[in-house]
């Protein structure tokens, strides 16, 4: 994807004390994908027992069942039912992947106020799924899923202002997205804002909110939150130090294949602080990261400084996980 369809979020370098960034290992800027959240899941009315039974349908992977009772309440200018038409036509879940289709489905429930139906509308109009593609249009319709509370369409219009394209670049108003996307529990927003807490960017400065979205990502599963925020951890910056929680954070992203919480990890192995030495993990977690390309001076000294039996320990565990992740790795 070009530089041109991504957004930026910028962030400052990341100091770690023992646990410096050497130059090869430094956190890359934050470049989240455009469009940045896929298609939505449709949720079904309480008000709407048919298009309930549909919806439960396509929750258990009944896609026959699912489009056919979508049909009928489709029928009835059911317009949650019309979305859902539109994701069993994106995906193809049942019937044959049909772009045209699916659009048209979306459009008819777009015009109905269905906001998943914008925003998959707008994903498509990005995508270029359904004819050419037309930005204008995909930022409208992400303003108007937006205005209705769709949390993923706050985020990527956000991203559309911080970025600048098709909308004027406005920080205060990326800045009022991101809270309603965040608010909404959209992870990747809470990542985005606590960014801007941090930096001051768009919203006035603030370490002790920029922490706590921080932390909110990182539980709902973003991985770049959580290296961060283990890092702050780490530090006692903006949140109470806590080594130890810090290094479960980053034992945590590690395995999620993150290279810099992989690095991070290596050198609290090296330390011994927040998880007990162990040169074994400390070698194998550095080989691991250096695979990705996070170099570290530092622990080449400390890997020449072992055992042969404890690099060849290292040496084995490295190579058994890189075969069985590195080809997940972009």
């Amino acid at each position: 994807m070009s530089a041109r369809t991504r957004a930026f979020v910028a962030f400052g370098a990341l100091a770690l004390g023992l646990l410096a960034v050497p130059a090869g290992a430094q956190a890359p800027k934050n470049v989240p994908p455009w469009p940045a959240t896929p298609a939505p899941t449709v949720a079904a009315p309480a008000s709407q027992p048919s298009t309930d039974i549909a919806y439960g349908a396509f929750q258990r992977g009944y896609y026959i069942t699912a489009f056919n009772e979508a049909s009928k309440r489709a029928q009835q200018n059911d317009p949650t039912a019309m979305t859902l038409l539109g994701e069993i036509y994106a995906q193809g879940l049942g019937v044959g992947r049909d772009d045209a289709k699916a659009a048209q489905w979306y459009k008819l429930a777009a015009c109905g106020g269905d906001r998943d139906a914008m925003f998959a509308l707008a994903m498509f109009n990005f995508q270029g799924r359904a004819g050419a593609r037309d930005l204008s249009e995909a930022a409208r319709l992400l303003e108007s899923a937006a205005k209705l509370g769709h949390a993923g369409a706050a985020y990527n219009l956000g991203l559309l202002y911080m970025q600048g394209e098709q909308v004027g670049q406005d920080f205060m108003r990326a800045g009022e997205l991101f809270t309603l996307a965040a608010e909404g529990g959209n992870p990747e927003a809470q990542y985005a804002l606590a960014t801007m807490y941090k930096e001051g960017r768009g919203v006035t400065k603030d370490m002790s909110k920029a922490m706590r979205l921080m932390q909110q990502a990182s539980i709902a599963g973003n991985v770049d939150a959580m290296v961060e925020f283990a890092i702050a951890q780490f530090n006692g910056d903006g949140t109470p130090k806590d080594e130890a929680a810090a290094g479960r954070l980053f034992l945590k992203a590690a395995y999620l294949n993150n290279p810099v919480a992989q690095n991070r990890v290596a050198r609290i192995f090296m330390a011994g602080r927040g998880l007990p030495a162990d040169p074994i993990e400390a070698l194998k977690w550095h080989m691991i990261s250096k695979a990705a390309g996070a170099s570290d001076p530092d622990l080449d000294v400390f890997t020449a400084k072992q055992t042969p039996d404890v690099r060849d320990a290292a040496d084995k565990a490295a190579k058994k996980w890189l075969s069985n992740v590195a080809p997940s790795r972009p």
